[in-house]
């Protein structure tokens, strides 16, 4: 993950426990500055439409790729998107893979979205980014399952005081208790370690 975060031009914070982290460590961090795609994919998806912007959506379980793309269309007359579904064999010289990226590449899209869930959507970017032509890569978790309605919307001000992650552990919980239950162990220890002065030690993780 730090690899790919190095490749990243921008980040952003999707989880309300860094914005809290980062107060605690003294950085100007507000809870405005925690954005998700839960929020913002309806303004990006406008934002293209108007703007003639394509949009290659790769990820989610067959068919639902496509369903979220027919409401977006809907919703935003105009709106050119692809989509293929992201259960496929990534190894990256897979004739699979390779039949993706080329149909990725044959439709030129402006931005290029990959909802894999996290880190196989991040591994996938960094394997595939020299074969990849566009201009923008997303990756963006579960946004089109969101858009689709197969995974439910966690309540906004649920994402706002930090308890987005609760709703989505008893939405899906076999496939996310270890995401929110185990994981975040890792950072905890990290931060105590830099706030008890080893944070040369914490880097080296």
């Amino acid at each position: 993950m730090r690899k790919f975060y190095n490749k990243a031009d921008y980040i952003h914070v999707d989880g309300m426990p860094l914005v809290f982290i980062g107060k605690l460590r003294g950085y100007s961090i507000e809870r405005e500055h925690r954005v998700t795609y839960a929020d913002w994919v309806w303004s990006l998806m406008e934002e293209a439409a108007n703007k003639n912007w394509r949009i290659f959506y790769l990820g989610s379980k067959p068919g639902v790729a496509q369903q979220g793309a027919d409401i977006l269309r809907q919703k935003y007359p105009g709106l050119e998107i692809a989509c293929a579904h992201g259960y496929i064999d990534v190894t990256k010289h897979s004739p699979e893979n390779q039949t993706i990226i080329a149909a990725i590449n044959a439709f030129q899209p402006h931005i290029l979205m990959v909802g894999m869930s996290m880190p196989r959507q991040e591994r996938w970017i960094l394997d595939n980014l020299d074969q990849l032509q566009t201009n923008t890569i997303l990756p963006s978790g579960a946004c089109m399952d969101y858009v689709a309605g197969v995974v439910p919307t966690p309540p906004r001000w649920m994402g706002k005081m930090g308890l987005e992650w609760s709703y989505r552990l008893f939405s899906e919980p076999q496939r996310l208790w270890k995401r929110y239950l185990v994981q975040p162990w890792f950072v905890g220890k990290l931060l105590i370690q830099e706030i008890l002065g080893f944070s040369d030690r914490a880097k080296s993780y």
